[in-house]
């Protein structure tokens, strides 16, 4: 069976009306579409774009609350609990649970990955509101350690404190992470050797979180979802293609999107590390994503993105900063 143009039009309304906060109206999406329009680009080549983002993953404010509450639950809350009755023969006392609970969380820090500004502290704010979580329970990293002005030496600011909680939103190439674990663990861990310094991320690659628990200093490296290679839409093992309508073919796909992507993003026509993910979230779409459907530099390639990405800006040029 073959699919057309209508029928995946239908199935993005649905798509946009139920899961993509209406943030993608038809109007959108073909104002998408006539980005693929040089004088080799066929209509089989846009209806392949039109199938490949029917199968976008795009989670909004609603869903990724909600796997913010599934990230203390599963990876922070339940564990401990689980610890605490097999310290205490089994226990079911909930009372005598709650206190210890408690008391573990008391001895608990969260903090955001990356700079202020970015995803990972943004989301704190979320995640402190859904799990009803007290103010002081986040720090940023400067208030980790505190140097003695007499010695020198540096200590940890909250000695009592045992788990240090990274929190993430996407853990892709696991470059970030890797980073961050040499930036800021370095000093970190030393002083709490006999702690948790954790990462927890609401959505990994399999490879990046091997990568992060293989090679970092975090102690527990942790994902709420983890997307294996099938997750690639262009790869072999694609699940986008598993069961593709006749007219639907994954290596047409691929060379529209290198083709494409190649003039957005010389460098990384598939996305950040060769990604190829199909992925966005309400606050930003990672670059790991394919370009095609992220792209809006403003100096660069003129087009229209379906779910824009806000790129990190690192510093101003000498220009840009005498205009401000």
């Amino acid at each position: 069976m073959e699919v057309t143009y209508d029928e995946l039009m239908r199935k993005l309304k649905a798509l946009n009306d139920s899961v993509w906060e209406r943030q993608t109206p038809r109007d959108r999406i073909e104002e998408w579409l006539s980005n693929f329009s040089n004088a080799t680009t066929t209509e089989r080549d846009r209806l392949q774009m039109l199938y490949l983002c029917s199968h976008f993953m795009y989670f909004g404010a609603k869903a990724m609350r909600e796997l913010l509450r599934a990230l203390y639950r599963d990876l922070f809350q339940y564990p401990i609990i689980r610890g605490i009755r097999k310290m205490n023969n089994d226990t079911l006392d909930e009372n005598f649970i709650h206190q210890e609970f408690r008391k573990e969380l008391s001895n608990s820090r969260f903090l955001g990955m990356g700079n202020p500004s970015e995803s990972g502290c943004h989301l704190l704010y979320y995640f402190r509101q859904e799990n009803r979580l007290p103010k002081r329970l986040f720090i940023h990293t400067h208030e980790l350690t505190q140097r003695s002005p007499s010695t020198g030496v540096v200590r940890l600011r909250s000695p009592h404190v045992q788990r240090y909680i990274f929190i993430d939103d996407f853990c892709g190439s696991g470059n970030q992470a890797m980073r961050y674990s040499t930036d800021v663990l370095d000093v970190l861990k030393p002083l709490c050797s006999n702690g948790m310094i954790a990462y927890y991320a609401l959505f990994a690659t399999a490879s990046g979180l091997k990568k992060v628990r293989m090679s970092s200093q975090f102690t527990d490296v942790q994902a709420i979802y983890v997307l294996d290679d099938s997750y690639k839409c262009l790869s072999d093992s694609s699940r986008c293609f598993d069961a593709a309508p006749e007219n639907i073919n994954r290596l047409e796909a691929r060379r529209i999107c290198e083709q494409y992507g190649a003039v957005l993003s010389p460098n990384e026509p598939f996305g950040y590390a060769n990604g190829e993910m199909l992925l966005g979230f309400h606050h930003n779409t990672p670059d790991n994503t394919l370009p095609i459907f992220w792209f809006d530099e403003p100096n660069g390639c003129p087009w229209a993105p379906i779910f824009r990405r806000y790129p990190k800006n690192y510093g101003w040029s000498i220009n840009e900063t005498e205009s401000i």
